[in-house]
């Protein structure tokens, strides 16, 4: 009876995540501007929180933190613009020019009988400069909604000072809230550490760049700054399209040069610096970070991608902090 009991609890829960996650994806539209305006949230707001301890009135700190986010968003707007449309217009001079390359590449890879002909033909330059203008978009639809993701960060902002001293209060009242605490603050401990590490990538890949005289150097970097926070899979996208416009305007061995500057970044920084920075119960398994990347995708679309680990760490974390389900967190990181 006991069993029977237990399998109905199972079976309803199961129902339950189904229902919330049909409920998610269909509200893809209203949730996916609130998460990307939450994470952000969290990643400024200890400047926010540093201007009150220093006695600036709240409504002038909000303004100060707003007004630097706007300015920042409308730079990144700016620059992403200009550069998709000028990346789209130059879109046939690419494609000629890597076919050029191409020809010149096959040619000597055929005299030493490496590759045929019909193998070499499979790199289609149309193909490939599209996915690269592709990733660009993809890049630029981020920053679409940004007035109304500035509006709900600064009401975010508004609250978490409120919010703060309500779980102070609340914290004498049993374990579950210690729980939320400590929750909130390893997500800000992961978030705050992965967006400085991201922000350095991405400085060093554009200073790099700029030495090469890559075009469009500075977008490059902004792009490895956005994909650094998907772990493994997110700098080998960003190196793509870099990558191929070296191909196109350095030749094969300065595609080659470039390739492995962003090998070497990501090997220092990715798989040396962050983990060290990171601390344990933070990480998720190679597999964990896949199946979130589909999974957070499939929900939410590309920001989902981009912020699914995140999101999986979030969960992790709340696993973690129940006796319950702390096996489930254990299965999904990364430690032996």
């Amino acid at each position: 009876m006991i069993q029977v009991k237990s399998s109905g609890n199972i079976i309803l829960v199961i129902a339950a995540i189904i229902i919330i996650l049909g409920a998610f994806k269909m509200a893809a539209v209203i949730v996916v501007p609130v998460l990307l305006a939450a994470f952000i949230a969290i990643i400024i707001s200890p400047i926010y929180t540093w201007l009150i301890k220093r006695k600036v009135p709240a409504a002038l700190a909000l303004l100060a933190v707003i007004m630097g986010l706007m300015v920042i968003s409308s730079l990144v707007g700016i620059l992403i613009g200009s550069s998709v449309q000028s990346f789209s217009s130059n879109l046939p001079l690419y494609e000629a020019q890597m076919q050029m390359q191409l020809d010149v590449l096959r040619a000597k890879l055929n005299g030493l009988g490496i590759i045929d002909g019909e193998i070499g033909s499979l790199f289609n330059p149309t193909y490939l400069m599209k996915y690269s203008a592709t990733v660009l978009k993809g890049a630029g639809s981020i920053v679409t909604n940004s007035f109304m993701i500035v509006l709900i960060i600064a009401f975010m902002l508004l609250e978490s000072t409120n919010f703060s001293k309500k779980l102070e209060r609340a914290k004498g009242h049993g374990s579950a809230m210690i729980q939320i605490d400590e929750v909130f603050t390893k997500i800000k401990h992961y978030m705050a550490i992965k967006a400085v590490i991201s922000l350095v990538t991405g400085v060093l890949i554009t200073l790099l760049l700029l030495m090469f005289g890559l075009d469009y150097a500075i977008l490059w970097g902004f792009i490895v700054f956005l994909l650094n926070f998907i772990p493994n899979i997110g700098s080998i996208l960003a190196a793509v399209p870099a990558v191929l416009l070296a191909f196109v305007q350095l030749g094969p061995f300065g595609a080659l040069e470039i390739g492995i500057i962003y090998l070497i970044i990501n090997i220092l920084i990715g798989s040396i610096i962050e983990p060290k920075l990171m601390g344990a119960g933070l990480g998720i398994s190679t597999l964990g970070v896949f199946l979130s990347l589909i999974f957070w995708g499939w929900l939410l679309g590309p920001v989902g991608m981009l912020l699914s680990i995140p999101l999986t760490i979030t969960i992790k974390i709340m696993l973690y902090s129940q006796e319950q389900t702390k096996w489930l967190a254990v299965l999904m990181s990364n430690s032996n």
